[in-house]
């Protein structure tokens, strides 16, 4: 704004910013160039691509589908210039709180998270003007201090009795302390089954060890069978259409199993041992595990084991000591043996 010498103001246009490149026709172009131009980790972008494809449904206006709808769901195709139509962020905003009302706050600020990230990064590049997600408020998130499984529970897991990729993609997530996405985006040819290691993408791009321990060990041969190369974990059948070709398998032609799809198999194989006073009728409307909980169970373990700072670092993956606390405080079972060893009315041995 310029003042005049009437003293009248002169309100001049906002300045439009000047594109970098030729936008992308379509919003699910937009999330093809955000995750190929922003540096984007590959362990980290199919993770991405699924919520940015949710989001798709509710910038346009549209409630999300979930549950088996949501599978094979195809996403509405529309210009990412429909982002800056200024009636959006009202009803974005009711789209959303009704989402977040059926997810837990973590996972609606993860969400939220990466759709700003890519709005961001899409208003830098000069497509679009504005964000329609701006009075979307993050959801508070107390801690969850039960997040360690206790080890009975883990010994319950490994007695499922569930298929051979099941069975060996959880202990590898508990024995290497692994995130599910870095695991999922192991190929055959990046295991050392000799070392008991293998190489992933983590976190920020970087490549970097996992380590895993007898019982992976065991189960990765049949696993793996005769394969030499591509996608280690495999979906059922045989990859659709329009598959990338990293992620098909050249000798089975299957695709790579999705983090959703590990997600919803575990948790449904766990509603009983989450909830072991409900009845098997009832299970189908509880909640079970989800798969980071055998990360955070194995690191919480080897904090109560006495494992040094360094090598907790080591095995997290994390940048910082602070980083550690939320493994740093014992976990269920040390607690109570803690309480158990100073009951005055337990009997004692002599």
């Amino acid at each position: 704004m310029t003042e005049l010498g009437n003293g009248s103001a002169l309100r001049l246009p906002r300045a439009r910013i000047v594109p970098l490149s030729a936008p992308p026709a379509t919003y699910t172009a937009a999330v093809d160039r955000y995750l190929t131009g922003a540096g984007i980790a590959k362990s980290s972008a199919r993770i991405y691509r699924i919520l940015l494809t949710t989001w798709g449904w509710m910038l346009t206006g549209e409630s999300a589908p979930t549950g088996p709808a949501r599978r094979g769901a195809k996403p509405p195709v529309f210009p990412l210039a429909a982002i800056d139509d200024p009636a959006l962020p009202e009803v974005l905003a009711e789209l959303a709180a009704a989402r977040a009302d059926e997810m837990d706050p973590d996972s609606v600020n993860r969400e939220l998270s990466i759709a700003r990230k890519a709005i961001g990064w899409w208003q830098r590049q000069g497509w679009i003007d504005g964000d329609p997600t701006i009075g979307i408020e993050r959801r508070p998130a107390p801690p969850d201090r039960t997040k360690a499984l206790a080890e009975n529970q883990i010994a319950a897991l490994w007695r499922l009795d569930d298929g051979l990729r099941e069975k060996t993609f959880w202990k590898m997530l508990y024995e290497s302390a692994a995130r599910a996405d870095e695991v999922l985006c192991l190929n055959v040819e990046d295991l050392y089954p000799q070392d008991k290691r293998g190489r992933i993408t983590a976190k920020g791009g970087a490549t970097e060890w996992i380590h895993w321990q007898s019982g992976t060990a065991q189960l990765l041969p049949r696993l793996i069978a005769r394969r030499t190369c591509g996608p280690l974990f495999l979906t059922d059948r045989k990859a659709p259409a329009g598959t990338p070709t990293l992620d098909v398998c050249p000798e089975t032609s299957r695709a790579r199993l999705s983090c959703r799809r590990t997600e919803e198999i575990f948790e449904e194989n766990t509603g009983l041992l989450a909830n072991p006073l409900a009845s098997p009728e009832d299970i189908e409307d509880l909640d079970g595990w989800t798969l980071h909980r055998l990360r955070h169970s194995a690191l919480t373990h080897d904090a109560e084991g006495g494992t040094s700072s360094p090598m907790l670092l080591a095995r997290s993956r994390h940048a910082s000591v602070r980083s550690l606390e939320r493994y740093a405080r014992p976990g269920v079972d040390s607690v109570a043996r803690h309480v158990a060893e100073r009951d005055p009315a337990a009997r004692r041995r002599p």
